[in-house]
């Protein structure tokens, strides 16, 4: 490998090189975001979002941190999208709205992003582009073609990326099905046709690279279905699977249809991609099959089927309100057969556990086993792919690091020398050309935290106070003083929420409503009048009282009010 030393102990490639620079996406499932830059030009893969995690209490949802890209804003020449899971699209709304440039995507992709740029008013002030698989798009160094891929949605693209440098090939989520529900299958001869004229660099979904084997087709499951219909023909059906999962409820549809059930599909965002797809003619649904919910009462259960969003126990998705009684048009009875097809993603097992739970209680026969492949490639997919496209450099991404290091393995079983290998973490800049390649510097990158309509107001601090408000609750002091006499007057109201059941802590409480009296009457005798330094003296002397007397420590809020002002 040629390198050279610049800059005292850093090293840059010789000849024109590439810049590699993942913004997110590694070490975790979800926001899938990857900046390349050639010269003076930067395009962006992927602008993907993350679902909060267990301790990032009254969080939407995480986007990434796109200050790099915000530092160098006029070099931004586009963003490039692989296809419409959340995980790679929904940041676009926040991250156009800081950084606006063009967007190019297939159809199906294009068109679920439009939907949420209008939702944030953002449509007409947003250059789109729909392209076709096998078109070129050409933006300052770049040269990007777009790849049929198959996943668990339609219209997935990879992307082949050339620059002065040589070309990357970027798989975006795919697997290898030569029998998909709808379209074609991906298009190998296309792989193997650029892996002839020379590949940089192979960055590959690693999500199932721990998984022996292919992946099944997806039409495997439309078997299952027909099976499953044929053996509850006197029991409603309920199917929960991905709202975008386009091709799964197809073949939900298909069944049906089969059994002469009619179909309500229910929740909001399996509702909008269902119109989308039906728009573009990616979804084909037979005459006089889908009914609005309201019509269910009009049809037997045994003769209507409600394929629904909540497959991975998301509090407010349509199945989870149905598990819990709280659905305002459906209610689960008993016999109804519940099938949940997908697999939960890593995080939230304990939410689907606690669904399927909810569904039983009501004597649903829950089916959550076997009715399901993954959208995602399996050790002898990669496999493939790396023979096809011979890359001379393997970048793993999409994945928590375990399956990066596993899809590490899979391309040194196929000969690839392990200093050719680059097992990146999000910020890493890898430099590469022909001439070699090496991880040359760190950009600052993070997770955004949105909550409601704030982006990025929540931070550590705030989670923190969130945190310890869900353990130990909070307890407010009010108090009136009177700082010319410097006396306090009356005795302080104390309330607490999370903290103690106030009608069965009375004498708890009467208790720290001495204290805070005796407390500020010292202070004010001592001359100390400042509403800050009264505050303090409260939360610390309270504090102590409350941890010895419970062992907790509350929020202690003060509200010192002056008569004289």
């Amino acid at each position: 490998m040629s390198r050279k030393k610049h800059g005292g102990d850093k090293e840059v490639v010789q000849g024109p090189t590439l810049q590699i620079i993942p913004l997110g996406g590694l070490e975790q499932i979800g926001m899938n975001i990857t900046a390349f830059r050639f010269g003076e030009s930067i395009i962006v893969v992927d602008l993907g979002m993350a679902f909060p995690t267990d301790d990032m209490l009254g969080v939407d949802l995480v986007i990434p941190d796109i200050s790099w890209l915000l530092e160098n804003k006029e070099h931004v020449l586009g963003y490039f999208i692989t296809h419409g899971h959340e995980d790679h699209i929904g940041a676009i709304p926040y991250i156009i709205n800081q950084l606006n440039a063009p967007i190019y995507a297939t159809r199906l992709t294009m068109g679920i992003i439009e939907h949420k740029l209008e939702e944030h008013n953002l449509l007409d002030d947003t250059e789109r582009h729909v392209v076709s698989f096998g078109d070129h798009v050409k933006q300052g160094d770049f040269d990007i073609e777009f790849i049929r891929t198959n996943h668990s949605i339609v219209d997935a693209a990879a992307l082949a990326i050339t620059s002065p440098a040589g070309t990357v090939v970027h798989t975006g989520d795919f697997k290898v099905d030569y029998t998909p529900v709808y379209g074609d299958p991906i298009d190998l001869q296309r792989f193997a046709e650029i892996g002839k004229n020379g590949v940089l660099a192979l960055l590959c979904d690693s999500t199932n690279a721990e998984r022996p084997g292919f992946t099944a087709s997806e039409k495997t499951v439309g078997r299952t279905f027909d099976q499953l219909f044929q053996e509850h023909t006197d029991t409603r059906i309920i199917v929960s699977t991905f709202a975008s999962n386009v091709d799964r409820v197809q073949q939900v549809i298909n069944s049906a249809s089969k059994f002469g059930r009619k179909v309500v599909i229910e929740g909001r965002s399996m509702v909008n991609i269902m119109e989308i797809a039906q728009q573009l003619g990616c979804i084909h649904i037979p005459d006089n099959t889908i009914i609005d919910v309201e019509q269910l009462k009009n049809y037997p259960e045994r003769k209507t089927v409600i394929i629904t969003t909540g497959s991975q126990g998301e509090n407010m998705a349509a199945l989870s309100r149905m598990a819990t009684g709280q659905h305002k048009k459906i209610t689960i009875t008993q016999g109804d057969t519940v099938i949940l097809s997908s697999h939960p993603i890593p995080g939230n097992e304990k939410a689907v556990t606690n669904v399927i739970n909810d569904l039983l209680l009501k004597g649903a026969d829950v089916i959550s086993q076997d009715v399901h492949v993954s959208g995602h490639a399996c050790e002898s997919d990669i496999k493939l792919i790396y023979t096809l496209v011979q890359p001379k450099y393997s970048v793993p991404v999409h994945g928590e690091y375990k399956h990066l290091i596993a899809q590490k393995k899979i391309a040194m079983e196929l000969g690839m020398s392990e200093k050719d290998i680059f097992v990146l973490h999000s910020g890493d800049v890898l430099e590469l050309g022909n001439g070699g390649a090496v991880v040359k510097d760190k950009v600052n990158v993070g997770a955004i935290l949105v909550d409601g309509k704030g982006v990025g107001d929540v931070g550590n601090a705030v989670l923190r106070d969130r945190q310890h408000l869900s353990e130990d609750g909070i307890v407010i002091v009010a108090a009136l003083i009177d700082k010319e006499g410097g006396h306090i007057i009356g005795m302080p109201d104390i309330q607490s929420r999370g903290f103690v059941y106030m009608r069965e802590a009375d004498e708890l409480i009467e208790d720290c409503i001495d204290l805070v009296a005796e407390e500020l009457t010292v202070a004010m005798e001592k001359g100390i009048r400042e509403n800050g330094r009264l505050k303090g003296i409260i939360r610390d002397e309270l504090g102590n009282f409350l941890w010895r007397r419970t062992e907790r420590r509350p929020i202690i809020l003060s509200v010192i009010m002056d008569v004289n002002t």
